[in-house]
């Protein structure tokens, strides 16, 4: 997870180099290598663990120093109401970077395979706009569902759950749910 956040951090300061000269740029440029620098240094080296009976709680990681994106949601939950087994529907969960820096989206998980995520690639920089967007196939699930999407970025905290839910009707049952 660290090897990918340090590859997209590198991405971003040689695409930041690249496409800025002035010294405000490369103000910026310096303070993201810095940063990723002690995030590099504070990363703990690799341990053998043997499984006991008594496991230790993992420590919560700390939040990093320094200038970061924040990632605010317009809404952080969606129902797709009632719809019939086999049809797909899709959402799109929009956001803003409340921030100081450029946000990264790491990825995006969803809870089942039946939700395809999609989100915005590109830095959004300070004041900047994106998406994450899921469809849900409700083929193979009827009834109530609800599931989410764990989107990851360099924000802190590091995830933002979005959840949705749908009420689906059953093959072949045309009078939708009980009343």
């Amino acid at each position: 997870m660290m090897l990918k956040r340090s590859i997209w951090m590198v991405g971003l300061v040689a695409l930041l180099a690249v496409a800025c000269k002035d010294k405000d740029a490369e103000k910026k440029i310096a303070a993201l290598e810095a940063r990723l620098s002690e995030l590099e240094d504070r990363k703990p080296a690799s341990v053998s663990v043997t499984p006991t009976d008594n496991p230790v709680p993992s420590q919560p990681q700390q939040k990093p120093e320094g200038p970061l994106p924040a990632i605010q949601f317009e809404k952080l939950d969606h129902d797709f109401g009632t719809i019939q087994e086999g049809k797909k529907v899709t959402y799109t969960y929009k956001f803003k970077n409340t921030g100081e820096a450029p946000l990264i989206i790491q990825g995006v998980q969803p809870t089942c395979g039946c939700t395809a995520p999609d989100w915005s690639k590109e830095p959004i920089p300070p004041g900047g706009e994106g998406f994450v967007k899921a469809e849900f196939d409700s083929s193979g699930k009827p009834n109530m569902q609800n599931k989410s999407v764990t989107v990851t970025a360099n924000t802190w905290p590091e995830s933002t759950v979005l959840s949705f839910k749908a009420m689906v009707i059953p093959k072949g049952d045309s009078q939708g749910p009980a009343k």
